[in-house]
């Protein structure tokens, strides 16, 4: 207990917390952050009685800066690797932005056998987020494509600008700006790899999950904020929880895309009322 790493078949360490006991809640972080990303939410579950578990994804935080394997079904397979190494069963996995699409590819195929209770989307991506002949509400390619020469242009930058803009609604009139939020995202996202982060851009934003959806069978809360600037609602969660077989909506009146931040307070009892239910 405490934190450590697990070794994937392919070398891969994957860097994860493990604190308390209890039932497992099981967090999965959006990009191009880490486990740390999750404190409000570690912190608010332990006391309340559950064992708390987040992992860096591969190429993400303390875990190897890998140049392979940074796609969904690697990342799903990582998770599986690690619920396996913990023993994991009747688990809640909940997972942000790029988190929930791992979430949702890690239930449909490896969540079998008891290993997973509910799962929870927040702010996250699926179905899917890029426009296509089949999904004509997404992004263009371009605003990714964007993403990623900013990325390769001047990383550090960048990963200024979205925590200060957009992330957590901070370029709204009227936000309570903190600057330790966006120095903490900051912090995050320069301990991953650069190679990592500008492949996981691809993942994010061009995998498909709607079979995914449409595979899960426990419960699911899909949570949205609805000024959500990252991953507009209406092409997310609005679509995802009609896919799902046993889905809950739960939107939150201009709430930005990093809503478990900026207002834990809000997010957490939610949260804890649908585990409880």
């Amino acid at each position: 207990m405490g934190s450590g790493t697990i070794t994937t078949k392919d070398g891969t360490q994957i860097f994860y917390k493990d604190w308390g006991t209890g039932q497992p809640i099981v967090f999965h972080h959006g990009w191009p952050l880490s486990s740390d990303d999750w404190d409000a939410q570690m912190l608010y579950f332990l006391s309340q009685g559950f064992r708390v578990i987040a992992h860096d994804r591969r190429g993400h935080g303390r875990s190897t800066q890998t140049d392979t394997g940074n796609e969904m079904d690697t990342y799903a397979a990582d998770v599986a690797a690690l619920a396996a190494h913990l023993d994991l069963k009747d688990a809640i996995h909940i997972g942000h932005s790029t988190g929930g699409g791992e979430v949702a590819r890690y239930v449909a195929r490896h969540g079998g056998n008891g290993r997973v209770a509910k799962a929870v989307l927040i702010g996250a991506v699926p179905p899917i987020m890029v426009k296509t002949p089949a999904n004509p509400g997404g992004l263009p390619i371009e605003v990714f494509d964007g993403f990623r020469a900013a990325l390769a242009a001047n990383r550090a930058q960048f990963y200024r600008d979205v925590p200060t803009g957009p992330f957590y609604g901070f370029n709204r009139e009227g936000a309570t700006v903190s600057q330790g939020v966006i120095d903490n995202w900051w912090r995050q996202g320069m301990m991953g790899g650069a190679k990592a982060h500008y492949d996981c851009i691809k993942a994010f934003s061009e995998t498909d999950f709607t079979e995914d959806l449409k595979a899960i069978a426990v419960p699911v809360l899909v949570m949205h904020g609805d000024d959500d600037q990252i991953v507009p609602i209406a092409d997310s969660a609005l679509l995802a929880v009609k896919l799902l077989k046993h889905g809950t909506l739960k939107v939150y009146k201009g709430l930005p895309h990093g809503m478990c931040t900026t207002h834990a307070d809000v997010i957490n009892p939610d949260l804890l009322a649908f585990i409880k239910g």
